[in-house]
């Protein structure tokens, strides 16, 4: 018997066709939609144009990224002490295109209606692709509002901050034509709450806004620590305080930045999160002395409207890689996409994801338009209220997109393990779910105005009377103190879901509107997959479905 003719054992069928190298933006109607509706249809075709590079080049290189961590080297092979992280080639074209695309610099760049949706919109790409260089990107990102309090540091820095180039080499400010920034502002003791943070600040002369000081002390938590430089806190006789630390001195000489360790984290992987200590570090102070959070809130603020924009793309990608698997995978010779239990729980993800977009969006809508006191007062709420409940849903989320693959979601040949590793962070980075929730209580019930805004925004229903009485229980609940921070969860929730049946409504697609409310608002199951009766779901998974395979 020639056993060769055994060497083929079976034909590989019921497979689904390769999603390499689809353009992200192009099988996503709901993004096209948002962003248009929201402001940046100028931009359509740069994001379109980074769609195809999120879905092609830079997917490969989220992989590549992951599979080879960075690596950190304290010391020369001659004993010097050196504190290099050193990235896989894939990681630096990950930050290239970002940066070469204006992620971390559009809104401030160039800024206009839009801009600020447009950035957003590519980030979401983005992220779908690889969300680990998020921290360097955001960080650069978002310093701009806190360097701008610093005019003179402002001058030297916001050129190069703002700049589309690239370069990781380890060298000063003066040698590069565009820098990355990071941020190291928690400490063992403290965590969030950096007021209990120990490190000292102390003047080199003169003392005050924009003067040098040398800084000691420890961060528990510096991400992205081959940055350029990193905007910190730290104690002076009046408190805490903002600092921008670069890693050169202005002589070129290695500051007094000291690398312990990198973290050994659950996802984010291909990101180097490290234990930094100040052994007398240069620093130079960034606003006023002892304001050292208000300095730095803006900053928060920008850092946490990119956690809603990271988590939902993580959603989205999900949603992409579940929706196209059960559109070709057959069982018992009918179509996954096609059975009426799986529609079900495709329809319910589909549901999430559009509208943990739509919120962001939104978002950014309102970033763009802080002018306007309706839209800071939102912004300000919004921020806390997104992201809580859009970074909360998401794992959850990603978890059921993979179980609709079955064995096939669970390998790491598949994308769903890193965006299940991944997902947990942006709950985290930023302040927990507790620390957004009391900031909720805090932004109604200390900042005038903005619990006015919230209910403006919200309005009558839109004509939906589930709505309507969605609001008027709110109302009733804000009306009642008594143990609102134990209520603080439920309340921030309440308001999360009001707002997105309230977008989704307004956009005028009755198919997505209905059911959202109908779920969210009513009493269904609490798993996904629990939808009632009665609704679209065929137009609803078909909408999410990346089509022309």
């Amino acid at each position: 018997m020639n056993l060769h003719q055994f060497a083929e054992t079976h034909d590989v069928t019921n497979q689904p066709p390769s999603l390499d190298g689809v353009n992200l933006y192009r099988i996503d109607l709901p993004l096209q939609q948002w962003s248009q509706r929201f402001g940046a249809g100028w931009a359509q075709g740069r994001i379109d144009e980074y769609g195809a590079l999120a879905g092609g080049p830079l997917m490969e290189a989220g992989f590549l990224a992951n599979q080879n961590k960075p690596v950190f080297s304290s010391h020369d092979r001659y004993g010097h002490r050196v504190d290099l992280v050193e990235f896989h080639p894939a990681y630096h074209q990950l930050m290239r295109a970002a940066v070469e695309h204006g992620l971390p610099s559009l809104p401030w760049a160039h800024p206009q209606p839009g801009a600020h949706v447009a950035r957003a919109s590519m980030t979401y790409l983005h992220s779908q692709a690889e969300a680990g260089t998020g921290c360097p990107l955001t960080m650069t990102f978002a310093s701009v509002p806190a360097l701008r309090l610093q005019p003179d540091l402002a001058e030297r820095w916001l050129p190069k901050v703002l700049a589309t180039e690239y370069d990781p080499r380890n060298v000063g400010i003066d040698h590069k034509a565009g820098v990355t920034l990071g941020m190291a502002m928690t400490e063992k003791q403290g965590g969030t709450d950096v007021r209990a943070n120990t490190t000292k600040a102390y003047p080199v002369g003169a003392s005050g806004p924009g003067q040098a000081y040398e800084l000691v002390g420890h961060k528990w938590f510096c991400s992205a620590p081959m940055c350029d430089a990193f905007l910190t806190l730290a104690q002076t006789d009046k408190g805490l305080t903002c600092f921008l630390l670069p890693r050169h001195r202005p002589d070129d000489s290695r500051n007094q930045f000291y690398i312990q360790r990198l973290k050994n984290k659950l996802g984010n992987c291909s990101n180097a999160s490290s234990e930094v200590e100040f052994r007398g570090a240069l620093a130079w102070m960034v606003g006023e002395e002892g304001r050292g959070v208000p300095t730095i809130i803006e900053m928060v603020a920008m850092t946490r409207f990119d956690c809603m924009v990271g988590s939902s793309a993580l959603m989205r990608q999900a949603l992409t890689q579940a929706s196209h698997h059960c559109a070709h995978r057959k069982v018992a010779g009918k179509l996954l996409s096609e059975q009426p239990l799986m529609q079900n729980v495709l329809a319910d993800l589909a549901l999430e994801s559009e509208s943990a977009l739509a919120l962001s969006l939104r978002m950014g809508r309102a970033l763009d338009h802080l002018s306007d006191e309706h839209e800071a007062k939102f912004a300000r709420l919004v921020t806390a209220v997104g992201k809580y409940w859009i970074c909360k849903r998401a794992p959850a989320m990603i978890n059921e997109a993979a179980e609709c693959m079955g064995g096939a979601g669970y390998v790491e040949d598949s994308i769903l393990p890193r965006l299940y590793r991944e997902a947990p962070v942006n709950s985290t980075w930023e302040g927990s779910g507790n620390v957004q929730c009391l900031d909720v209580l805090r932004a109604l019930s200390k900042e005038p105005g903005v619990l006015e805004v919230l209910f403006s925004e919200l309005g009558d229903g839109h004509g939906d009377k589930r709505l309507a009485a969605h609001i008027h229980r709110l109302q009733a609940a804000f009306k009642d103190t008594d143990d609102i921070q134990y209520r603080a969860r439920q309340l921030t929730e309440d308001i999360a879901v009001g707002l997105q049946a309230r977008l989704l409504l307004e956009a005028g697609n009755s198919d997505i509107s209905d059911a959202f409310i109908a779920s969210r608002l009513g009493s269904t199951g609490r798993a996904y997959g629990t939808l009632p009766r009665g609704l679209n779901v065929e137009a609803i998974v078909m909408r999410s479905t990346p089509q022309g395979f």
